[in-house]
């Protein structure tokens, strides 16, 4: 895909959010993100997917907490003294709205990207799925996966996930 697709498919291109997880740098479209926050208490549920870290309260709101390396499968969840939570909006198909939090190991900053900036997700080679990548975006000298939120994301999906078999 060219950037000038991956711009249409995207939306357009602007601010991104850079964070950091297991290692790696990753970025978002901060057109959906509500806020940070620091790493609450979360409370278990049972049944739910290993990358299901558990619910939190947000000012009354229950929110769930997804644990995003293991959604990758880039191993066990280590909470460390600046691991946060991105509290994200999604729609789901039926137009739904609804918050989820995302936990992440630091985030880094808000870069302003253009279409120039990032290329097509590789064929092979990466480390978590190709349908959660929407590119990889090249920040002076060093690469970083954009995330395609909307996959990673899917309400339709994580559902499907969680239903006990």
């Amino acid at each position: 895909m060219n950037p000038a697709s991956l711009a249409s498919e995207q939306g357009r291109f602007g601010q991104t959010l850079t964070f950091a997880l297991k290692g790696e740098t990753f970025a978002v479209s901060i057109d959906s993100i509500k806020e940070i926050i620091e790493y609450p208490e979360l409370t278990a549920v049972p049944l739910m997917p290993s990358f299901l870290r558990g619910v939190m309260n947000l000012r009354g709101a229950v929110i769930p907490v997804i644990d995003l390396a293991a959604r990758f499968n880039l191993g066990a969840f280590e909470q460390g003294r600046r691991t946060c939570v991105v509290i994200f909006e999604v729609r789901a198909e039926d137009g739904q709205q609804h918050t989820l939090g995302m936990a992440v190991d630091m985030v880094n900053e808000v870069v302003d990207i253009s279409p120039e900036q990032v290329d097509s997700a590789p064929e092979f080679g990466a480390s978590i799925p190709t349908e959660f990548i929407r590119g990889m975006l090249r920040l002076g000298t060093k690469i970083v996966v954009l995330i395609a939120l909307d996959k990673v994301l899917s309400i339709e999906h994580l559902e499907s996930l969680m239903i006990p078999q």
